[in-house]
């Protein structure tokens, strides 16, 4: 990608993060699969950096089944202490254990509505938001519809998805458009 073109400036200059604002930031995601890979991963990064995270997506590939929903729904104390012994993920219990009852809650919604994405994408009425900020402190960290969305999958079971992490998940998946109108991947700059 030519340096040359303006882009949000959250990715600062590490080429992982530039990736990921280049390539999947603000992309409409619609399968069950990344959907829930995105699921585990904001779940995992709640008190922490997002680039924290992301440094460890492969391992976190590797050690959750390739964010397989089913196995990791069937994870027991001896898998949970294999991943609290594994270096390369967050080994933090609650979020692991959040992680399990999170792929049950998901495969819930997914059995009850035929896909997980139906169910989150029901909110917006199938859409994608497309905000129109100028600048990173007019993005919020949280929205009403992120507040209703959090309150709904606690209902349903989720853990770590607070209002803050589901708004950031809306964004990650391209629910919303958050890229600056001056950034290169909004909408209105043609992309």
């Amino acid at each position: 990608m030519n340096e040359a073109v303006h882009r949000c400036p959250w990715p600062g200059t590490d080429p992982l993060y530039i990736a990921y604002h280049d390539e999947e930031w603000g992309v409409p995601v619609r399968d069950d699969a990344t959907l829930f890979e995105f699921l585990l991963l904001e779940g995992a990064q709640a008190g922490l950096s997002w680039i924290t995270v992301l440094r460890k997506r492969e391992a976190y590939r590797t050690a959750f089944d390739g964010f397989d929903p089913e196995r990791i729904a069937g994870y027991d104390e001896q898998k949970i202490g294999e991943l609290m012994r594994n270096e390369g993920i967050i080994r933090n219990r609650r979020k692991i254990e959040g992680a399990v009852g999170n792929a049950r809650a998901f495969l819930r919604i997914r059995d009850r509505k035929g896909s997980f994405s139906a169910y989150l994408w029901d909110f917006l009425d199938g859409e994608p938001i497309v905000n129109r900020w100028k600048t990173m402190e007019d993005v919020p960290a949280v929205t009403p519809l992120a507040e209703r969305i959090s309150a709904c999958m606690k209902k349903e079971g989720f853990v770590f998805f607070g209002p803050v992490i589901c708004y950031a998940h809306m964004q990650a998946t391209g629910m919303v458009n958050d890229h600056l109108t001056s950034c290169f991947r909004h909408p209105e700059a043609g992309f």
